[in-house]
This record gives structure tokens, C-alpha cells and sequence, in this order.
């Protein structure tokens, strides 16, 4: 059920997403201020090509504590919240109806990683 899920998330926009995650993030690693917000976006990006059968976790990195807050804040601030929304908005038309439930789930699951995604970490299960 996941690869038929899948399939069908790259067929309806979820192989387009993952690209404009995936070239934001290109453009982000050409500079080396925007480094960690190039890993962070193709972290989203991954997600965003296999969303069924993949988990969000807390990470286990060092960055934990007081780098965390100000990293994600600043992506918040610039770009964040648009992903966010963007998500919450798909998730919420997907829900109007019966057969849209499961998209609705995974755009809300790349909702809760694209608002604050540094010290989250994600499990593609097989």
C-alpha cells in the first residue's frame, strides 16, 4: 500500500514539491551562510518524495538547547511559516474529502517538519 501511496502523491504534485524543495535547496548551498537551511530543506524534500511509511523524530545531534530555538526561529521567519501554511492549507482540501483523507495525513505530517525542522530527523521505512 505505501509504493501504490506513493505513486500516487509523485503523480498529484508530491514529485513536483519534492523538486522545488530540492532546487531550493540547491540554490541555498551556493552560499555558505545558507548551508544548514540547505540541509534542512532537503530533509523536507526527501520527505516530500516518500511521505507514506516515513516517520518524523526528535534527533540525537549536539545542536540541542540553545542553537535549536534561534535556527528555527529564523526559519520561521524566512520561509517557514509560507511551507507551513501551504501544507496546512493542501492538508485541510485533501480532508474535505473521503478519498483525499490519506494526502491530507501526509501534508499535515510535512507540516509539522517544514514549520521547525532543525532537531527533527526522519525514517524512511522500507
Amino acid at each position: 500500500m505505501r509504493i501504490i501511496g506513493n505513486l500516487l502523491w509523485w503523480l498529484f504534485g508530491g514529485l513536483e514539491a519534492a523538486l522545488g524543495y530540492f532546487t531550493g535547496s540547491l540554490a541555498l548551498a551556493i552560499t555558505i551562510v545558507g548551508l544548514p537551511a540547505a540541509i534542512q530543506t532537503f530533509k523536507i524534500g526527501v520527505l516530500c518524495l516518500w511521505p507514506f511509511g516515513a516517520e518524523i523524530q526528535d534527533t540525537n545531534s549536539p545542536l540541542k538547547g540553545c542553537l535549536l530555538l534561534p535556527l528555527n526561529l529564523l526559519w520561521i521567519i524566512f520561509g517557514g511559516l509560507w511551507a507551513w501554511l501551504m501544507h496546512i492549507l493542501f492538508g485541510i482540501l485533501l480532508a474535505i474529502t473521503i478519498i483525499g483523507l490519506p494526502f491530507a495525513k501526509q501534508h499535515f505530517k510535512l507540516a509539522k517538519l517544514s514549520l521547525a525542522p532543525f532537531g527533527k530527523d526522519i525514517t524512511l521505512h522500507a
